[in-house]
């Protein structure tokens, strides 16, 4: 029997146990839009843009851990998407996007509505593909998911015409893929793994870096294997949070940034840093001259290419992390015993020494202005029973979740690290609450950042996804405010958010629940209430204004030149309000 491009289309999902497609539709899908109206098989979440299918499809992935997949139209359906493409290339999702475009008869004649959506998308995709013919569709769609989630995963797009989603074909569908120059690495070489065994042997004051392939893998319970038994420390990074449990005592945190002094002073200081599935990327290394400035460095990374990349690697082991670990427990068991750990006691007590002298703190006054880092550590508290999946926006309360609320597992962290795209929280979350309808889904954001996709509470409310959006609003781009403090005198060009709209009555327009705490005593009671409600919520918070996420490495600077607190110009900011630049260049205080 023969079926059209549309028809194939969705044979190919079903095939791929596609349960969820985040779309919008418009003039050259309509006939994939057509047919997916009249088949129950796969639920289609209609979004307020093309952004926000992208970043659903994104949360989707990342809570899941399999391919998230989005259709949008050709033109501007597609450049709408590119962001959450460049996203997902970035932080290494497996996502599969499937764009509309023009009859292959009119491809480059400047159609209504046409775009390169090729070229458009070649920077920003592991790869793509133009099918021109309709009996080649099955295979580039299969392809299309074999490529996205194997090796290291990403986002993958497929363009499809107009005409080929109508034009009939047999429809085959294949078992098995094999693409010439495409063999990712899964054991790592055994003599590489067992040279990084001795290395973590011999050394005195080891470090596990960890990184978001970790996740992605699926390799936590091997990484917690390895930790317990040779009891050396571990730092993760923004991607790899969840990968080891966040209240584990061999946990240091988050490293980087904005990493705990404990996290950056070890790895600064260690003589052994085994990196794994992380890609040394600028947040991480600082001053890369002087990154790890005394230790070896082993790597294990199932992309060649992150290898040595940024940073001179000593031990290289190209393979997939969850058989390295495998293989590296194993050598080690046979070996490991109690002298090392011996060997090691002078490097704890050094890392609890640190920990002790600058711990993560803040300081909540009773009557005073909400601090952020009280919410997070109140929302953390009062949920982390519950298991809940975290979103966040991209900005001073990313970091501040970062560093307060401890992931206990894998896959519940969904937060946009090497792109950093504002507006990112809002419908990740959404996705990973379509993926998973009865669990707790937090999104935590900054009034600044939640704005950019709020369109997509329409679909929350239409699309039943309760997702709860805590709002630290302090009325700043805050992470914009905090280095035009620290670094261009508190001249907050165009940073103050003076037309920061009424969230609970933005919550109630869109048909959801809005709720509001003022004060540090409804903190709790409000939190509680929007948990328990059965539907999406904003909790509007207003926070103080000038509060500042410590501690922080300056660009450019080295892991341990941290900067731990306000200097004391900052320090005398007033509590209660917000200040906004004049056009003389002097703050104007206005009262909350």
């Amino acid at each position: 029997m023969k079926l059209t491009g549309a028809e194939i289309f969705i044979e190919c999902l079903k095939r791929e146990g596609v349960k969820t497609l985040f779309a919008l539709p418009g003039g050259v899908v309509l006939k994939i839009f057509d047919m997916l109206h009249q088949q129950k098989d796969i639920e289609v979440v209609l979004t307020r843009h093309e952004q926000g299918a992208g970043h659903m499809a994104e949360g989707y992935a990342k809570a899941t851990g399999r391919a998230g997949v989005c259709l949008v139209t050709s033109g501007p359906g597609m450049t709408n998407v590119i962001t959450a493409l460049a996203d997902a290339y970035m932080d290494s999702v497996p996502l599969v996007c499937f764009s509309g475009q023009v009859p292959t008869n009119l491809i480059g004649n400047d159609a209504f509505q046409e775009a390169d959506n090729v070229g458009l998308s070649r920077p920003c995709t592991k790869y793509n593909f133009l099918v021109k013919d309709v009996n080649d569709l099955a295979s580039t769609i299969k392809e299309a998911f074999y490529i996205a989630t194997t090796g290291r995963p990403g986002p993958v797009l497929v363009d499809i015409p107009k005409d080929v989603s109508m034009e009939k074909a047999d429809f085959t569908y294949p078992n098995s893929v094999s693409i010439r120059g495409y063999n990712p690495t899964y054991e790592g070489n055994k003599w590489q793994i067992k040279q990084a065994a001795e290395a973590m042997m011999k050394a005195k004051k080891p470090v596990l870096y960890v990184g978001g392939g970790v996740v992605f893998s699926g390799a936590s319970q091997e990484l917690i294997e390895l930790a317990e038994l040779t009891q050396i420390p571990v730092d993760m990074t923004l991607m790899g949070l969840g990968a080891f449990p966040g209240e584990h005592p061999l946990s240091m945190g988050m490293l980087g940034m904005h990493g705990t002094y404990q996290a950056n002073m070890a790895v600064h200081y260690a003589d052994l840093v085994v990196a794994i599935g992380a890609r040394f990327d600028d947040r991480v290394t600082g001053k890369v001259a002087e990154f790890c400035p005394y230790a070896k460095i082993v790597h294990i990374d199932i992309d060649p290419t992150s290898i040595r990349k940024n940073i001179h690697v000593d031990i290289p082991i190209v393979g997939d992390c969850k058989a390295v670990l495998r293989e590296l427990t194993q050598i080690l068991k046979a070996t490991v015993n109690g002298e090392q750990r011996e060997l090691r006691k002078a490097w704890w007590d050094q890392i609890r020494e640190w920990e002790r002298a600058h711990p993560l703190t803040y300081q909540q006054e009773k009557d005073g202005p909400i601090k952020p880092q009280h919410v997070i550590k109140r929302l953390y508290e009062l949920t982390k029973d519950r298991d809940p999946i975290v979103a966040t926006d991209v900005g001073q309360h990313q970091m501040w979740a970062a560093q307060y609320f401890k992931l206990s597992k894998p896959n519940r962290w969904l937060t946009s690290g090497g792109l950093g795209t504002m507006g990112f929280g809002f419908p990740a979350a959404m996705g990973a609450q379509a993926a998973f309808p009865g669990r707790l889904v937090l999104c935590i954001a900054g009034d600044g950042s939640v704005q950019m996709n709020m369109q997509e509470m329409a679909t929350a409310v239409v699309s039943k996804l309760p997702v709860k959006i805590i709002v630290l609003n302090n009325r700043f781009h805050g992470m914009v405010r905090q280095w035009q403090d620290l670094f261009y005198e508190g001249r907050y060009a165009s940073s103050y958010l003076d037309t920061t709209p009424d969230f609970v009555k933005l919550a109630e327009a869109y048909g959801a629940v809005g709720l509001r705490a003022g004060k540090v005593g409804e903190l709790d009671d409000v939190l509680k209430e929007a948990i328990a409600v059965n539907g999406p919520v904003i909790v509007d918070v207003p926070t103080h204004p000038y509060e500042n996420v410590y501690p922080m490495i300056p660009a450019g600077g080295c892991n341990h030149e941290m900067i731990l607190e306000d200097p004391p110009e900052l320090k005398n900011k007033q509590l209660g309000g917000a200040a906004k630049a004049t056009p003389e260049g002097k703050d104007t205080i206005l009262t909350a």
